[in-house]
């Protein structure tokens, strides 16, 4: 450990212990007032885009921008040429290219980035995007600890910026009916809320491809950035389906599943941070080039109310949402309320009563407004300077019980957090180890925390 990742540390654990709870209170939907700032777009000008990763999800994001007539993207990065060259030709040559983040955020005419880079890297980008006077598109998991994720919801506040996480599902209109019958009141006190995502990739998995040479025109030194120097892997640089095998650069496969899913009981119930977390699992039947663990079991206490999380890549069985079977993916919420339990997913919507508690049950009027889609949401917010509907002060809710479930499980103990002041309870251990170490020269901000 470098000297100054230990300083990083030592800070962090003295300042979480007097937190801003007025950061953590940040409603949803802040007004330009609010910021002290119109914004640098005008009505009739267009909003100009940079993207930091070209990958799929990245290119997908910027074609769901650029098919508005009021968006133009001029510059893309990506350390791998041969997917930046096709992003900048998809785009008719008009981006510029860059190899390195830091000179897009440098470009003065970019108003906003989309960040879909590796998850180890999205802290560190989204934060350096705000500095740089920069909106934020950041692709899911926010962030991989939970000191990334007070330093996100920091500068975001610090720099007024609007943001939005990609979860893409919560402007769904499944997901929209389901907050309409579980804020309805028909189901009575939820007490616990079961989410699940379940595969079987089986002992194989990812398969075992041997270490490679980083292909031709790969930058590997800067894909790695602030994270742990190895050997390239084919899988690692493949696609979010097969990196999130590799625990130093996705966090394993609940960053990549839970924030899609746990965000519909965050959003439904209006759940605030969780007093305690405790998870368990590991690597019990895979054997393939990564290290991630194949099954995790989470709960998360908050007052009043339970939430779980079971994630498996070695068993597809999907409860009442098995379907036709097979080894492919199943997900799922549950909320059990005294009169009945409705369970979904993102196209799904069953409701099983207790008895003939919901004899008199009327269908919920529509309460929760359509949705334009996340990024198109986005893209109105950065005009009317108001926080969307999945920014990071909503989705930092979302992120505390994957980041410290993750945490609980390698730490094989369960965490006790302060919701008010934002830091673990009596495990001196588990604070320190809630800041990354970044590889030089490579900086975690603490100033942010």
């Amino acid at each position: 450990m470098t000297k100054d990742n230990e300083l990083s540390r030592r800070s962090f654990i003295r300042k979480t212990a007097v937190a801003s709870a007025a950061s953590a209170a940040v409603p949803y939907f802040v007004s330009a007032k609010a910021l002290g700032r119109a914004g640098n777009t005008g009505a009739n000008d267009k909003i100009q885009l940079g993207l930091i990763g070209a990958g799929g999800m990245g290119r997908g994001n910027l074609r769901n921008c650029t098919k508005h007539d009021d968006v133009a993207v001029i510059g893309i990065c990506e350390v791998w040429k041969e997917r930046r060259d096709a992003a900048i030709a998809e785009h008719k040559g008009v981006p510029k290219p860059y190899n390195d983040y830091r000179e897009l955020l440098d470009q003065k005419d970019i108003d906003a980035v989309i960040i879909a880079s590796p998850p180890h890297w999205h802290a560190l980008q989204a934060i350096d995007a705000c500095a740089a006077g920069k909106d934020i598109y950041l692709q899911k998991p926010m962030t991989l600890h939970l000191a990334e994720s007070l330093a996100v919801k920091g500068a975001v506040k610090k720099h007024d910026r609007i943001s939005q996480v990609g979860t893409q599902i919560h402007s769904g209109e499944n997901y929209h009916k389901v907050v309409d019958h579980v804020r309805s009141g028909n189901l009575g006190k939820v007490s616990v809320a079961r989410t699940f995502n379940v595969l079987n990739q089986g002992e194989k998995g990812i398969g075992n491809d041997p270490n490679c040479d980083p292909p031709e025109g790969l930058d590997w030194d800067l894909w790695v950035g602030p994270g742990p120097m190895r050997p390239c892997h084919p899988k690692i640089i493949q696609t979010s389906g097969t990196h999130s095998a590799f625990m130093d650069y996705s966090g394993g496969w609940t960053p990549c599943w839970a924030p899609h899913i746990i965000d519909l009981p965050v959003w439904a119930l209006d759940l605030g941070l969780p007093t305690m977390i405790s998870s368990s699992g590991g690597r019990y039947t895979c054997r393939d080039a990564g290290d991630a663990h194949d099954t995790q079991e989470t709960t998360c206490q908050y007052p009043g109310f339970t939430l779980t999380w079971m994630m498996s890549q070695v068993n597809a069985y999907g409860f009442d949402l098995q379907g036709n079977g097979g080894l492919g993916r199943k997900l799922g919420t549950y909320f059990h309320g005294v009169n009945g339990t409705l369970w979904a997913n993102y196209g799904t919507l069953n409701i099983v009563p207790e008895g003939d508690r919901m004899k008199d049950a009327k269908e919920p009027e529509k309460a929760t407004p359509d949705s334009p889609g996340q990024e198109r949401e986005w893209l109105d917010c950065i005009r009317t300077r108001e926080q969307p509907s999945c920014n990071v002060f909503y989705h930092h809710k979302v992120n505390v019980p994957i980041v410290l479930g993750n945490l609980s499980l390698k730490l094989g103990r369960s965490i006790q957090y302060d919701p008010a002041t934002e830091t673990i309870v009596g495990d001196e251990e588990a604070a320190r180890l809630a800041v990354p170490e970044y590889r030089d020269p490579w900086k975690f901000p603490e100033q942010y925390v």
